[in-house]
């Protein structure tokens, strides 16, 4: 691709909108959770999502091991939440990265303070670049709120291209 061609990749790329949300998973006793960015429904029946995970990061390993995820929803306003799991999480008593978590069916943490949530097992993926593509099957959800999703954008942060 030349120069001009790879700018305009970059640029409609960075237009698809996306929200921010936390990524739990759980390896026999350990926990674990990272944000992410790239998500999305891929199908009515089964109920599948998307998701787009670093795939060089012990999250992904995890995740890969366990088979089971929780994907938290963050709402307007919870940057510092979306912030605090950029880096790795720390577990300390019932918080993890300093944020209260809850669990459920699959045992992956789940951010209590998130307006929604659903939870699952990972039935396939596409391990292809330095993001691979994670396919879950939801299998439970939990609704606390309406909510407007916090994206990128509201958080002046650009990932993507």
């Amino acid at each position: 691709m030349d120069e001009r061609a790879e700018a305009a990749k970059k640029a409609a790329l960075l237009m698809i909108p996306y929200g921010l949300y936390v990524l739990g998973t759980r390896e026999g006793g350990e926990i674990n959770a990272g944000t992410i960015n790239w998500v999305t429904q891929c199908s009515f029946k089964p109920p599948l999502v998307a998701m787009g995970v670093k795939a060089d990061s012990r999250l992904y390993a995890m995740l890969k091991a366990s088979g089971v995820f929780a994907l938290s929803f963050l709402e307007s306003g919870q940057r510092d939440l979306a912030f605090a799991f950029f880096r790795p999480a720390k577990v300390e008593g019932n918080r993890i990265s300093g944020y209260v978590y809850e669990r459920y069916d699959t045992g992956a943490p789940v951010i209590a303070d998130a307006p929604a949530w659903v939870e699952g097992r990972v039935v396939g993926e596409i391990a292809v670049g330095d993001h691979s593509c994670v396919v879950g099957e939801i299998t439970n959800a939990g609704l606390k709120r309406e909510a407007r999703i916090l994206t990128l954008e509201e958080c002046g942060v650009k990932y993507g291209g």
